[in-house]
């Protein structure tokens, strides 16, 4: 396999049925992994020629045995899986981890990212999730002495791990037009002007390809802007009711803007799916308990593949492959949230 082409930990866990963070402890032989998915993991593994990253003792390069986790927030569920999943497969490799939330404070952001040579310091590599960039961070970022990997950014210039948004969107959204909504309404975040962070645009930008599939435009009256929260959705939501117009059923950008959906909808003496069909996005820990459709991503697994990429990069800085954008698989999760329109 040439070197652009190298096995990643993604094939492996695509190849052997398992996910990555199982994939990783598998590889290096930890504990709590069975014997039978030990077995399959290195099957796939010696099957693909993947070889786990040398121990950190012999790290190329740094010199603090450190990386730093970069959030936007700390407090959210996503990004506490991620954190999670990243800090293990980093320890498992014998490295310290230093969580950094910038706690959507621009002060803060402007006050870490002013100063990576102080940073550089203390870690010897930088893991980012979803963290928005200017093109000037971005560059800077890049010629600093940091290795750097990301989760959920868009166009830049190191190793990536994401999911493909638009295609998510595209699916949750063809999931009601299957069921017969032709009078969909969209409640999402908004983002402007050239980013590193995409989300919200790519997905509405799923949803309006599902509909341009079928023949069918966008309503403008129809697409609410809805923060990422609870909060958000319920507000959202409760415009369409009361200031818009009832659509037969609504994409929610993530599942968080779908519970908040909801909770209006029962405000309004409505609930989904008898008055209003509701699909989310993300496979929130609450979205099995409140019968929510969603479209479900690997969160984890996010997490531990970026992990995975930046500890391969600080232990073979001289023959790690070009950096590369990795997109990990999404699946529909049908529940009582959505059904037929009658």
């Amino acid at each position: 396999m040439s070197e652009v082409q190298r096995a990643t930990i993604q094939d492996v866990a695509l190849l052997s049925g398992l996910s990555i963070c199982t994939v990783s402890r598998a590889l290096r032989g930890l504990p709590n992994v069975s014997e039978a998915a030990q077995a399959k993991v290195a099957g796939a593994a010696a099957k693909l020629g993947y070889v786990a990253s040398a121990a950190a003792s012999r790290l190329a390069g740094g010199s603090t045995r450190s990386v730093a986790i970069i959030t936007p927030t700390a407090t959210t569920w996503f990004f506490a899986h991620a954190v999670e999943a990243a800090e293990q497969v980093f320890a498992d490799s014998g490295l310290d981890t230093m969580l950094i939330s910038l706690r959507n404070d621009p002060a803060v952001h402007s006050r870490i990212f002013a100063d990576l040579s102080g940073l550089a310091q203390k870690v010897d590599g930088v893991l980012l999730l979803n963290v928005e960039l200017t093109e000037g961070q971005i560059h800077a970022l890049d010629a600093s002495s940091l290795a750097v990997a990301s989760v959920g950014m868009h166009d830049v210039p190191w190793d990536n791990v994401g999911i493909d948004n638009v295609q998510a969107a595209r699916t949750a959204t063809e999931h009601l037009l299957d069921l017969g909504h032709w009078d969909l309404a969209i409640l999402c975040d908004r983002e402007k002007g050239a980013r590193s962070v995409l989300t919200a645009t790519d997905r509405l930008r799923g949803f309006t390809e599902a509909l341009a599939g079928h023949d069918l435009t966008v309503d403008a009256d129809l697409v609410v802007g809805a923060p990422s929260t609870i909060d958000g959705g319920r507000r959202a939501m409760s415009e369409l009711i009361e200031n818009r117009r009832v659509p037969t059923a609504v994409f929610a950008g993530c599942d968080e803007t779908a519970f908040g959906a909801m909770a209006a909808l029962r405000e309004h003496g409505l609930s989904a799916p008898r008055n209003i069909s509701i699909v989310g996005l993300d496979e929130h820990p609450m979205s099995h308990f409140l019968g929510l459709s969603t479209v479900q991503q690997p969160v984890a697994d996010q997490g531990a593949f970026g992990a995975n990429l930046l500890v391969e990069r600080l232990h073979n800085p001289e023959t790690a492959p070009e950096p590369a954008s990795h997109l990990l698989p999404t699946s529909l999760m049908v529940r009582d949230s959505s059904r037929r329109r009658r």
